[in-house]
């Protein structure tokens, strides 16, 4: 009798690679404290000519995440690979809504942190208060809450609020950002994590805020660039997953 072959090996080297670095980014996720037990989600495109996509094991925390447990499914959150995990539809419905309408996106990913949601909440959404602040500021993009995601018919209408944006604030629920790796989707939410605890913060001081004048914001799209020499997250991910082997290198498995 023949052995069940793993999923290492019935995958390609490419796909492997895109399942090593999605592991990656759940167990950075939970080493940042973004993570909410087990509701959120980060989606990577499979390479090939197939619509088809990895997500996170439901049920499985983040910290345990492993290249081999991420479940492939296609656009319709379908498993296309046999596994024992299931997979939470309405995590997938946002996610499949914005990989079919955009093909230049390798990764979606959204949390539900706090500061993330608190921001969510204000009608003014992210202030330009900070420097960290304006990163996102020029891609970002707003969606109104619509109950929990479930419904196919708001697919259209978040497609349409994203637009060509890299990240967006979901109103009442959460943040997300697209990349065309995982590793610009990671710092992308990085950035726009960061910018929400700021803003948080700052909130909660005495005093009027002071925010960026606009000609600096309108600017600031070129100076990102400069700053991070053109390589958006390639520029960082090295270092994180160097960081992940020293404490536990069991997301390569």
């Amino acid at each position: 009798m023949g052995r069940n072959k793993t999923i290492r090996e019935q995958v390609s080297d490419e796909e492997w690679e895109v399942r090593v670095n999605l592991a990656a980014c759940y167990r950075l996720i939970a080493v940042h404290g973004w993570d909410d037990l087990v509701f959120t989600h980060v989606s990577a495109r499979v390479p090939g000519s197939d619509e088809h996509f990895l997500i996170n094991a439901y049920g499985l925390l983040f910290e345990e995440m492993t290249a081999s447990c991420l479940v492939k499914v296609d656009l319709d959150g379908e498993k296309v690979l046999d596994s024992p995990y299931a997979v939470n539809p309405a995590g997938f419905m946002i996610h499949s809504a914005v990989h079919d309408a955009r093909e230049d996106v390798i990764c979606v990913m959204h949390t539900h942190t706090r500061a993330g949601i608190a921001v969510s909440a204000q009608a003014d959404g992210l202030l330009p208060i900070s420097q960290t602040s304006l990163f996102p500021l020029v891609s970002l993009a707003y969606h109104d809450y619509e109950g929990v995601a479930l419904n196919e018919d708001e697919k259209p209408r978040l497609v349409a609020d994203l637009g060509g944006n890299n990240a967006m604030i979901l109103r009442n629920h959460g943040l997300l950002t697209t990349g065309k790796s995982i590793a610009d989707a990671f710092l992308m939410m990085y950035v726009l994590e960061t910018a929400c605890q700021i803003q948080v913060l700052a909130q909660s001081t005495a005093g009027e805020l002071i925010q960026i004048a606009q000609p600096i914001i309108a600017g600031i799209q070129a100076q990102a660039e400069q700053v991070t020499r053109g390589l958006g997250g390639d520029l960082v991910w090295p270092a994180l997953l160097r960081k992940l082997d020293r404490v536990d290198a069991s997301f390569r498995e």
